[in-house]
């Protein structure tokens, strides 16, 4: 059911006061900033942010939770003049259908911008190369990646600082040339579906489908895949406040929400090929039951697969 205009005024009025905290004093501990920190995922959880009710709420909020303190525009500016980065071509080969279907963001994000943060991303990389344990070039997918940070940001220097903190910082596996994470993550989809509804799980296995067949495209793009984009920023808002390992999860409640038309047709993959348009709630919901049904240890690696190099 839609919120009323008055309960977006007053869950934006909700985020806004916690928001506002760190103006207030300068005094304020690290201690301080992490209960605030808490208290907004515990508001995306309950309430979802209202960007209808604030438009500038999403941005603000997505900063804090990736820990984007600095913006240093020289940095960027640099990174950009350099021009086409060595693998342009490949960027190019992807940018130009990146969420094709949706309109809204075709209006707002030009292929020029997506180029252009992709390329400064990789200069950012070369330069860095020599002193990070992961190195980090343009793969396939993360053109999607990028997408939800510049349809969101007010400008394209804060979707490039955001976009790499995210990339480096929460799933750096996910872009590795052998797209390592991604692998493990459809592995652990069939583990944990194998042990949160064992009959589906030897259904699809029945009809020789893995994760691998399926769900390839929306662990990849951490189910920014899947239409509507105002539900991707949605579930985004839940990924980056609690974790991008939940999404496993969440491809695993979207197949829930089908399971009945799965487990009655003599050929799921046609169903599985396109999930059905998404909705973050229904989906948020149902990961968030799921977490309890996990053995402690299997819930572990999932949480470190992203990122964690040698589980």
């Amino acid at each position: 059911m839609a919120s009323s205009p008055s309960q977006l005024a007053a869950t934006a009025h909700s985020f806004n006061k916690i928001l506002s905290q760190p103006k207030l004093s300068k005094a304020r501990t690290q201690q301080d900033v992490e209960e605030s920190v808490r208290k907004l995922r515990r508001l995306i959880l309950i309430e979802g942010i209202p960007s209808e009710g604030d438009p500038t709420l999403r941005h603000r909020i997505w900063k804090i939770l990736l820990r984007v303190n600095e913006l240093p525009a020289e940095t960027f500016l640099e990174y950009v003049a350099r021009g086409p980065c060595e693998v342009r071509e490949k960027i190019r080969n992807d940018t130009f259908r990146t969420l094709a279907t949706d309109r809204g963001f075709k209006e707002r994000v030009r292929e020029d911008m997506l180029v252009r943060l992709l390329d400064a991303f990789v200069w950012r990389n070369h330069d860095r190369q020599e002193t990070q344990q992961l190195g980090f070039t343009y793969v396939q997918g993360m053109n999607v990646l990028a997408a939800p940070f510049l349809y969101t940001m007010p400008s394209e220097l804060e979707a490039f600082f955001c976009f790499a903190k995210f990339i480096e910082e929460s799933c750096p596996l996910y872009v590795q040339p052998t797209l390592e994470g991604v692998h493990r993550g459809l592995k652990l989809l069939d583990r944990c579906l194998k042990i949160v509804d064992p009959d589906l799980f030897a259904y699809l296995r029945s009809k020789n489908l893995s994760a691998e067949l399926y769900a390839f495209p929306s662990v990849l793009t951490l189910c920014a895949c899947t239409p509507p984009l105002d539900q991707v920023l949605q579930l985004w808002d839940f990924l980056l406040a609690f974790g991008v390992h939940l999404n496993v999860l969440c491809v695993i409640a979207q197949l829930l929400l089908i399971r009945d038309d799965v487990m009655s047709s003599t050929s799921p993959m046609r169903l599985l090929r396109t999930f059905p348009p998404l909705e973050a709630l229904p989906v948020i919901g149902i990961a968030v039951t799921l977490v309890r049904d996990l053995p402690p240890e299997l819930y572990d690696e999932l949480v470190r697969h992203p990122y964690e190099y040698n589980p």
